[in-house]
């Protein structure tokens, strides 16, 4: 054995099989992980829809009326769970509502909520894609 090869032996400088094998492993295994997590942000993005409530009017103690904007992919039809609560945050009425797909990214709404008692808010409890 030479000098060279009892140094790169001692120090760990000398590639063997089994040091490649798993070098390969690891970036295999680093790509499948980098691969996944980008189907996962693309699929969250893909079928994301926001919304926001931009006003309710309180009609009476049998109904509230909500505004509200939706954002969502285009093409898509969407659903919504639209709430009003009374004073105490109790829920006093829902109703769920669904769009039509549009060519518009953002759109407003305006719905009324039948109640069983007289609410003092209400919001969209969330969307999504139908």
């Amino acid at each position: 054995m030479t000098t060279e090869q009892m140094l790169d032996e001692r120090y760990g400088r000398a590639t063997s099989g089994r040091k490649r094998l798993g070098l390969g492993i690891a970036i295999a295994l680093g790509a499948v992980a980098t691969l996944l997590l980008g189907w996962a942000v693309y699929g969250n993005t893909v079928d994301s829809v926001d919304s926001d409530s931009t006003g309710f009017e309180v009609i009476d103690e049998h109904a509230v009326t909500l505004r509200f904007q939706v954002t969502a992919v285009p093409g898509r039809d969407i659903s919504c769970v639209i709430e009003a609560q009374d004073e105490d945050f109790g829920i006093v009425g829902w109703r769920v509502v669904s769009f039509a797909g549009s060519d518009a990214t953002s759109r407003e709404f305006e719905e009324s909520i039948p109640t069983t008692a007289l609410a003092t808010t209400g919001f969209v409890n969330s969307c999504w894609v139908s």
